[in-house]
């Protein structure tokens, strides 16, 4: 039952789409993570997701729609829902899913993390 500072966990990521974990909370991890560019089209077929902007602004691309998100915003990607964030600039979030969840969902690719590690 430490306290954790999402700031200083933070600066422990050095590699944008490198998500760091910082806690678990019932089967879920909570992870901190630095994006900038595009990532790849995908979903998760069995999990949903939330994102929540801690520092800077993305884009959250949908079939049908984009989302920008700022500072303080977040959203629920819903299992299912095919999506692909897109930061222009760096932006750092928090993220909270079932630590089953794979990051490229089904599409898989050099950007797939198959292990978090703690941060």
């Amino acid at each position: 039952m430490n306290k954790i500072n999402l700031y200083e966990k933070l600066q422990k990521i050095d590699a944008f789409w490198s998500p760091g974990a910082i806690g678990i909370v019932n089967d879920h991890l909570v992870k901190l993570a630095k994006l900038q560019g595009e990532f790849v089209w995908h979903q998760h077929e069995h999990e949903d997701e939330f994102f929540m902007v801690l520092e800077g602004a993305f884009d959250m691309h949908f079939r049908d729609a984009i989302v920008h998100l700022e500072e303080g915003d977040c959203i629920v990607v819903p299992k299912g829902v095919e999506h692909k964030p897109v930061a222009q600039e760096a932006v750092s979030i928090l993220l909270f899913e079932p630590i089953s969840t794979l990051n490229t969902g089904d599409a898989g690719g050099p950007l797939t993390k198959q292990e978090i590690p703690f941060i």
